[in-house]
């Protein structure tokens, strides 16, 4: 039995027969590896609420990793051990180079930007995830990626030999080519690696540095907006297709409404997150000009070795994009 079957015995949730008879597609379930304050965990609620007041399909939504932990959770709806769940895309960057495509510095710094981006690579992620039995849902993106440092940053050498949170393979390069050490770490564990000194910086969303009150550990924010990236939402197809047709329907409609909210509410949201860092007495600052040139430096060499990776894929992403 693996450690993700264990967990879901443990949880106290019969998962076992989810998949092998149709009177189980009633009740699904959802996990998610954010708390509920956060706006993309919100729209799940919204979402599965949607659903289950249309239809005799009821989606219980599992916040904060309680029931699967985030970098199991693609695999746990591939194999249909859950229904449905939501990732940060940029997790499965490993199994494909075109689920990088929003983790790319400086590549989309806009919302405008980050949302024809999405448009350009919707179609390959789609594609890319149905041979692995999985169906594309909905998305929503987060607050563009901004530096968080104990000190000042004016340059890259103020961040030299510090340790930076990676929660993605091309954060793990980013980190590299800053001259520091990347150490993956999950967002419930943010505050305790701060705090042991496991790491000294991070490169996140102001979103999460509220729900993780960096300014218990950090004094620094650097608005650099590096990337917009995303969380996706996806099903296991044989779940899906086990759902009578009018059911499926709602399914898809509540999915666009979700989608359409997500990018509708994630700047109100941005700003809101980052007035907070404000009132708890972070220092909020514009980046330096030397910094952003370091920066958008490091983005062409990784667009650059991203392109390398999947030159055709990669190559018709980039160019739907463009045009």
């Amino acid at each position: 039995m693996s450690k993700l079957s264990n967990a879901l015995i443990v949880s106290g949730i019969a998962l076992g027969g989810l998949t092998s008879t149709a009177s189980f597609a009633e009740k699904w379930h959802m996990p998610t590896p954010y708390g509920d304050g956060n706006l993309q965990t919100q729209i799940a609620y919204t979402f599965a609420k949607e659903v289950q007041d249309n239809s005799d399909l009821e989606i219980t939504v599992h916040s904060g990793g309680s029931l699967v932990k985030h970098p199991e959770i693609p695999r746990a709806v591939k194999t249909g051990q859950v229904q449905m769940g939501e990732m940060f895309l940029g997790i499965l960057g490993n199994e494909n180079p075109i689920y990088k495509h929003d983790n790319i510095p400086f590549l989309a710094t806009s919302f405008e930007d980050a949302k024809k981006l999405w448009e350009a690579a919707k179609p390959s992620i789609a594609k890319e995830l149905d041979k692995d039995g999985m169906m594309l849902l909905y998305t929503v993106a987060w607050p563009a990626q901004s530096l968080y440092s104990k000190d000042a940053v004016n340059t890259l050498s103020d961040l030299k030999g510090q340790k930076m949170r990676a929660y993605s393979p091309t954060q793990s390069r980013l980190a590299d080519l800053m001259n520091t050490t990347p150490m993956t770490i999950q967002t419930p564990d943010i505050p305790q690696a701060f705090s042991t000194g496991i790491i000294q910086a991070m490169i996140t969303s102001p979103s999460t540095g509220v729900d993780s009150q960096a300014w218990d550990y950090v004094n620094h924010y650097t608005d650099v907006k590096a990337w917009i990236p995303k969380n996706i939402v996806v099903v296991n197809k044989r779940s899906f297709r086990r759902l009578d047709k009018a059911t499926q329907q709602i399914v898809l409609d509540a999915a666009k409404h979700a989608e359409a909210a997500g990018w509708t509410q994630i700047a109100a949201r941005a700003a809101k997150d980052k007035a907070t860092l404000v009132e708890n007495g972070m220092m909020v600052s514009d980046p330096s000009s030397q910094l952003v040139e370091e920066l958008k430096a490091i983005g062409k060499t990784m667009t650059e070795e991203w392109k390398a990776e999947a030159p055709k894929e990669i190559g018709e992403i980039l160019t739907r994009y463009q045009n």
